[in-house]
């Protein structure tokens, strides 16, 4: 009953403010880029809810409860850091050119270059599907438990879900969701975790779980901590640092934002994100220091809730975990339609890539076998592979189009096959090395080939 409810209440909610607070969309400009009109507050917590995915959602959860502090520094301060980083970048795109949509868009202009182009548009649709791919796996397997409706059809409500209110006004049904969808998540935090720590030896647990379930990690640097760096820590954070760069959401925003707030909006998105999965990390210690087993490690701190509080409080938990698996959804859903314009296509077509993307996602969150922090741990080298030419370029050093294509093709095919590997083997030497290729070899690439002339700005 609370499943359906809660998809019930939520699609509603979510439909009412796009119609109420917006027009549907009638030209690209305004469905891809909001007229460029978009303020600071409201950019600020699509910004956040946007990053509120997934693994923010679980995998913090997860980190802290299984490896204590190690696990949840690795995961949440690269995640934090990675949006301040990227904040001189996106105010450098907007100057350098006012009128643009996509990161593929700005690269294809800068280079003239088909390879170069379709190399960061295979990057970024990729990534798009990957992404919602692994917003779906982690809903569905949630709302299975709960409703014990079928994990596959619960794939497609979803993905329903968020198709139904994006195709709307694009990007602004997509910030005014996620504004929504932020308060909603900050509420629940708000809710949840001082109840916790006020329950009886609650801050007492929270002492104790901070070595992690086994009580092995107190410290970052002895033989388990190290261990989680090197297996979990170095690959996410080389992941996360470079998500922002490959991703088009954060792009589409940065070309969306009014041109003076885009740094505002990085900045205090980045502090409204924390707040998310530090509530969780909070959680996932609790859990640790008292000792609860949990069924599903991936998914301790839902498990955590239906055990330690009233049955009631799972109504607002599951509106949580909706709105940051959704605002991640509908963002992927608009990315991917700005990619669209690339080719002058408009609204119909846009809305026509939403679909096709959608389809895909479903398709790989019902791969047996899918984690959701194995997932993201390959979609997050896949994204590494554009960020040093992208970096590069914006800095205003002068590379050519083949030596960008072929560092990212070098990426590709030798980064990421090794870090897949790694993945499934759970080799954690593998995953540093292919963490570490996908991210540098397009970077070297790039720079062997550079001319030495610099870039003119």
């Amino acid at each position: 009953m609370y499943g359906f409810i809660v998809l019930a209440a939520y699609t509603v909610l979510m439909i009412l403010v796009t119609i109420a607070l917006s027009k549907r969309s009638q030209t690209s400009e305004s469905f891809h880029v909001a007229d460029r009109k978009l303020g600071l507050v409201q950019s600020a917590m699509s910004i956040a809810a946007t990053w509120i995915w997934a693994p923010a959602l679980f995998t913090s959860a997860e980190k802290a409860y299984t490896n204590g502090i190690p696990g949840l520094f690795w995961f949440l301060v690269p995640n934090v850091l990675c949006l301040l980083v990227f904040v001189p970048f996106g105010k450098k795109i907007r100057s350098q050119m006012p009128g643009g949509i996509t990161l593929s868009g700005y690269m294809a202009e800068r280079y003239r270059s088909k390879a170069v182009h379709g190399a960061y548009l295979f990057e970024l649709s990729a990534l798009s599907v990957l992404s919602t791919g692994v917003q779906l796996l982690a809903g569905a397997s949630i709302l299975a438990a709960v409703t014990g409706w079928p994990f596959w059809l619960l794939t497609i409500i979803l993905a329903a879900i968020a198709y139904s209110y994006s195709q709307y006004s694009g990007i602004k049904a997509s910030v005014l969701t996620d504004t929504l969808q932020m308060i909603l998540m900050l509420a629940c935090c708000a809710l949840l975790v001082p109840w916790a720590l006020s329950m009886d030896r609650g801050v007492g647990h929270l002492a104790h779980g901070l070595a992690g379930f086994s009580g092995q990690y107190r410290s970052l640097f002895d033989g388990n901590g190290l261990q989680v760096l090197f297996s979990f820590g170095l690959p996410t954070a080389i992941g996360l640092i470079a998500a922002p760069f490959g991703d088009q959401c954060f792009w589409q925003r940065a070309f969306s934002i009014r041109q003076d707030k885009v740094g505002g909006a990085f900045r205090l998105g980045t502090l409204l994100f924390a707040i998310v999965p530090l509530s969780m990390g909070i959680l996932g210690f609790i859990a640790a220091g008292a000792g609860f087993v949990a069924t599903n490690a991936g998914q301790v701190n839902f498990e955590l809730v239906g055990s330690l509080f009233p049955a009631w409080v799972m109504l607002p938990f599951l509106f949580m975990l909706l709105s940051g698996l959704l605002s991640t959804t509908d963002s992927n859903l608009c990315a991917a339609a700005s990619l669209t314009s690339d080719f002058g296509g408009g609204v119909k077509a846009a809305k026509g890539s939403m679909v096709v993307l959608l389809a895909l996602a479903v398709g790989i969150a019902n791969i047996p076998g899918l984690t959701v922090t194995n997932l993201f741990l390959v979609y997050g080298a896949l994204r590494a592979t554009t960020m040093l030419p992208t970096v590069l370029m914006l800095a205003g050093k002068a590379l050519s189009a083949h030596g960008v294509f072929a560092g990212i093709l070098a990426s590709l095919v030798i980064g990421m096959p090794i870090f897949v590997i790694g993945t499934v083997t759970d080799s954690a030497a593998l995953k540093t090395v292919g963490s570490l290729c996908a991210l540098l070899l397009s970077g070297v690439v790039c720079l062997a080939t550079a001319p030495r002339k610099a870039v003119a700005e």
